[in-house]
Parts: C-alpha cells; sequence; structure tokens
C-alpha cells in the first residue's frame, strides 16, 4: 500500500508494506540488553490454583507474567516524568502517529578531540557524539545528507514546542525526530550489557542543538547521558527543557517531548529521511518499551531523495 502526504508543500509517499523496524526485541529468560546491571527481564507461567499458564504443564493455553525494567531491558521511550517528583505519564505526552525524522549515522570523537563541554570532566576513554559531529551529519558540508525535511530557526522551535492540534502531519513541519546510530555499529548491541563499559555519549553543546530543532531523539545507546553521571542526568534536563538539578517541570519544558533508548538500526538501513511511528505499550508510567517503525520517504514526483549508505567499515 502506497501512502502520499505533504510536508513543507512538497509531496512524498511511503510505502506501508516495507516497515523497518528499528526495536530490540526482548528475549524473556533469553540474551537481551541489559544497563547497570539490572535485573534481566524475565516470564514464568501464571499459576493461580487449577489455572496454569503453559501448555507444556497441562494448561490450556499460555499466558504469563512478565517482570522488566523498561530503562534497563530492551528499546524504551521515556517522557519528563523520568525526571520530575510529578508522575507524569508517556501514554499522555506523546501525541504524534506519524513524524518526520531524520536518520543518521555518527562516529563518536574521543574527549581529547574536542572543546565542546560535559557537566561533569570527561575520563580518559569517554567517546562522545558532538555538535560539531550532528550539524556535518545533517547539514549542508560534503558528504551530508540532502534531506529536505530538516529546517533551523525559530518558526520551527516554536513549533515544536506548541502542543499539537491533531495527531496527523501538518504541511508547514519539518523533521520533528532525530535518530542517532552510532559507529561501529554491529549485531553486539542486541544483547550488549553496559555496566563494565561506558558508551558514548552527548555533549551539552550536542544536547542543545538538538532540543533547539528537534521533538523527539532515539538513540542506539542506553542513555543520552554518560551511564554513571552522579545522578545529574544533565543532558535529559536540557532535552526537556528543566532546571538543571530541579525535578518540577516549568512553562518551558517540553513536555511533549520523548526520548527513545537502546535502539538497533542496522547497516543496511540507509541514512535519510522518514516518517517514524513510535509505537509504544498504553502504560501510565514514564517509560514503556517501545517499537519505532521507519518507513522510507520518497518524492512523490520528480528527483529521488539523496540517501547515503552505511560506511563500508561497519559491515
Amino acid at each position: 500500500m502506497i501512502f502520499s502526504f505533504q510536508l513543507n508543500n512538497r509531496e512524498y509517499k511511503i510505502d506501508l508494506d516495507s516497515p523497518l523496524d528499528i526495536s530490540i526485541p526482548l528475549n524473556f529468560n533469553g540474551t537481551q540488553p541489559n544497563a547497570y546491571g539490572a535485573e534481566p527481564a524475565s516470564s514464568i507461567p501464571c499459576d493461580a490454583g487449577d489455572l496454569v499458564g503453559d501448555t507444556r504443564l497441562g494448561g490450556s493455553c499460555n499466558f504469563e507474567q512478565y517482570t522488566f525494567i523498561p530503562h534497563c531491558n530492551g528499546t524504551h521511550t521515556e517522557c519528563v516524568g523520568h525526571i520530575t517528583n510529578e508522575r507524569i505519564s508517556l501514554r499522555d505526552c506523546l501525541q504524534d502517529v506519524f513524524i518526520p525524522a531524520v536518520l543518521v549515522t555518527i562516529k563518536p570523537e574521543n574527549a581529547a578531540e574536542t572543546a565542546e563541554n560535559y557537566s561533569l570532566e570527561f575520563g580518559g576513554n569517554d567517546l562522545l557524539i558532538t555538535r560539531r559531529a550532528l550539524e556535518a551529519a545533517i547539514g549542508s558540508e560534503p558528504g551530508a545528507i540532502a534531506t529536505g525535511f530538516f529546517e533551523r530557526g525559530k518558526d520551527k522551535a516554536e513549533r515544536i514546542n506548541e502542543e499539537p492540534e491533531s495527531s496527523a502531519l501538518s504541511s508547514d513541519c519539518a523533521a520533528l525526530a532525530l535518530i542517532v546510530r552510532t559507529l561501529p555499529n554491529d549485531r553486539s548491541k542486541l544483547t550488549r550489557e553496559y555496566l563494565n563499559i561506558i558508551p558514548p555519549f552527548f555533549t551539552t553543546e550536542a544536547m542543545k542543538f538538538i532540543a533547539e530543532n528537534f521533538k523527539h531523539l532515539l538513540v542506539d545507546l542506553p542513555s543520552i547521558d554518560r551511564i554513571f553521571d552522579e545522578g545529574k542526568l544533565s543532558n535529559h534536563r536540557i532535552f526537556w527543557s528543566v532546571e538543571q538539578g530541579s525535578f518540577e517541570t516549568n512553562e518551558r519544558s517540553r513536555t511533549n517531548s520523548t526520548i527513545t533508548e537502546l535502539i538497533y538500526v542496522t547497516n543496511e538501513v540507509e541514512d535519510g529521511d522518514y516518517l517514524l511511528n513510535l509505537q509504544i505499550a498504553p502504560f501510565a508510567a514514564d517509560a514503556s518499551p517501545s517499537r519505532p517503525v521507519l518507513f522510507r520517504v520518497r518524492p512523490l514526483t520528480g528527483t529521488q531523495a539523496t540517501c547515503l549508505p552505511v560506511e563500508s567499515s561497519t559491515r
């Protein structure tokens, strides 16, 4: 099924029969990614008197009890309630259905190679996603993505912070979601344990750039902050416009913005423009397991959109 739409007064199309799932399957009682050394996700058959939730144990059907921590056990999406005293629900915050998105691939830089900053002093082995790298990937420098979605400026910043009138795309919006794939990129991300290693994280400048230009952020990392950051979560606060050290929202807070962590984008998925369908469970909670699904965007007429393959060195 071909779905056509207008964006920035241009016509595009997507193939609804060609979805690209960038979530990590959560294999209960099997190998799975893990952050902070938390208990792994698990499942057990329901056992309620004569009811047995396992056909192998004599039950009439399978129904299990699942135990997991969304923030630690796989692909998940979180809202500003992640850092507030008020129990704010992701289900109430995420109102977008089809989201114009741009996918970029970034090679993290060694902390010694950048003048950019973070809320803590860098360690000698810290790897950073910098504003410089993001601007190079999205902008007009040689080798950058030529995207019709990306748009910078005050008008867009105002639109990002507006309450959406509906879940449908409007004709005056640009890319509202940024998807970041880091190098090296391999299938070990599907089961990686983030405890004894420090994965890449964003600089302060990079996060300010993202907050100025995008409503939703998706990353293949366990956190947008340094995984052990003394509990500051400074990048989370920048992204949601919450004062550093505060656990309260304010009139500038971006309560309809979301962060999705622990995605996995295979090397076969090209950098460029997509429509994102961000699927969540209807939990009344700050976070939920999620299934981000991408649909490649093509011009309805005229020249094909420019796209970049992932560097061959990552295959």
